[in-house]
């Protein structure tokens, strides 16, 4: 069946060959079948950009693939199909207690989408990225081999970070992490300007599991950067209430109606995004301390609006992320200067601090300020503004994160990703006929 498919940004549609593999032998038997247009599979689609596409070739849907086929609940350790998602693993291990150990700011990605993009959370300073709390993998390969992959194999350390470029996983084991109740304690803050924000970042994160800042990337003049800090921990049974304490772990995420379709292309301007942000910063509380929220709350405030993409318009979106290293803050600040002076109506903005890297040869986090930000695909003179940012990011010596990625330049990658040769070394000799490859891979020539 042919289908078309976008990333969540909604941009640059492309036409494939659909097939949803319920076994590991299906998937194999898709990928011989899948012709000189080569595979690539696919999760729960939320990658912002071309990932999980493939243009006049095949795609495999992996959701399907969606068995829980293990449970320690004495280790903390789960072995799923690839397709399963993160929803479904909160909704099944938080009543025994357990919680995965890093969570996007959806939850509605799949393991195999997670150790495929290598995501990071608000805790990577602590805890580092999603692979590295995978124990163990199977990765089919071009040849219809399956390889049970350990951390330290080259094959895994590939695959981590590696956009589906090395083969279908097709199931996994993941150490969790252990939690006594379903809400987290929360600490609020408002920052003045960037200055500030990075201040209280560099000297109270490691007090806290979890940090984000939101950024007003639309204030300018001396309220450049100004933020609402928010950092969290799990709260423990003697921070609830009676009636929270009656069923401690309940996870009950809350739902809002789903974004209407045809919502105009132009809704999202600099006026009405500042308008927005102005009310989002003075709506925060100077300082709260210990406010308990839900998970869902804290972690996936969007998940509760189904297909809010769609607030963007036809044109959709595009999200761009972007990591500097630590001592490279005038970067940092100068390009928040330059979106707050070309006037970009980004209402969804947020900063963080990343710890140190994984093994990914192509994951994205690395020590530094990573900087995150929705952009409507109208905004005029965005394409020649992110291109000159990509220069500074890699004048900085930091990187563009390849699973938000859908406009970038090929030539700007070696620079950002060292073991890039390595990666394409290691494609070369284990599928030398290309039988894995998306939009993404043949944009960026990867």
């Amino acid at each position: 069946m042919e289908g078309q498919l976008t990333g969540w940004g909604r941009t640059a549609p492309t036409t494939a060959t659909l097939c949803a593999p319920t076994t590991a032998a299906e998937a194999a038997a898709a990928l011989r079948d899948a012709g000189g247009r080569g595979a690539v599979a696919r999760g729960l689609g939320r990658s912002y950009g071309d990932a999980a596409q493939n243009a006049g070739g095949t795609v495999l849907d992996m959701t399907r693939l969606a068995a829980v086929q293990s449970l320690d609940l004495e280790q903390g350790l789960v072995g799923v199909e690839a397709g399963v998602s993160l929803d479904k693993l909160m909704r099944l291990l938080l009543p025994f207690g357990w919680f995965v150990p890093v969570t996007p700011g959806t939850r509605y990605v799949t393991v195999g989408g997670a150790i495929g993009a290598d995501i990071h959370g608000k805790n990577h300073h602590l805890s580092g990225s999603f692979s590295q709390h995978v124990t163990r993998m199977r990765l089919l390969t071009a040849d219809g081999a399956t390889h049970e992959l350990r951390p330290g194999d080259e094959l895994f350390d590939a695959t981590a970070g590696g956009m589906g470029l090395t083969g279908v996983i097709l199931d996994a084991t993941i150490q969790l992490l252990p939690v006594s109740t379903s809400l987290m304690t929360v600490d609020t803050e408002r920052a003045d300007d960037l200055d500030d924000l990075m201040h209280r970042l560099e000297t109270t994160d490691h007090r806290y599991r979890y940090s984000v800042a939101w950024i007003d990337l639309v204030a300018r003049g001396a309220a450049t950067g100004r933020a609402v800090l928010t950092r969290g921990e799990h709260a423990t049974p003697d921070m609830l209430s009676p009636r929270q304490l009656a069923d401690p772990l309940a996870f009950r995420p809350r739902s809002f109606p789903a974004a209407p379709r045809g919502i105009p292309g132009g809704l999202l301007r600099t006026a009405t995004v500042g308008a927005f942000n102005e009310l989002w910063f003075r709506k925060a509380p100077r300082e709260k301390r210990g406010q308990l929220q839900r998970i869902g709350a804290f972690f996936h405030p969007l998940d509760g609006v189904p297909d809010w993409n769609r607030v963007y318009g036809r044109a959709g979106f595009l999200q761009y992320q972007f990591v500097v290293p630590y001592g490279q803050e005038a970067v940092l600040r100068s390009i928040v200067e330059q979106l707050s002076r070309h006037g970009c109506p980004s209402f969804l903005a947020v900063l963080k601090r990343f710890g140190e890297g994984g093994p990914g040869w192509l994951s994205f986090p690395m020590p530094g300020w990573t900087l995150a930000l929705d952009l409507p695909a109208t905004v005029p003179g965005l394409g020649p503004l992110l291109d000159r940012l990509d220069e500074q990011v890699l004048a900085a010596g930091g990187r563009i994160y390849l699973a938000k990625d859908s406009r970038m330049r090929p030539q700007s990658l070696p620079g950002m990703y060292p073991k890039l040769a390595d990666f394409r070394a290691l494609r070369e000799r284990i599928d030398p006929h290309g039988a894995f490859t998306s939009d993404l891979a043949r944009r960026l020539a990867l």
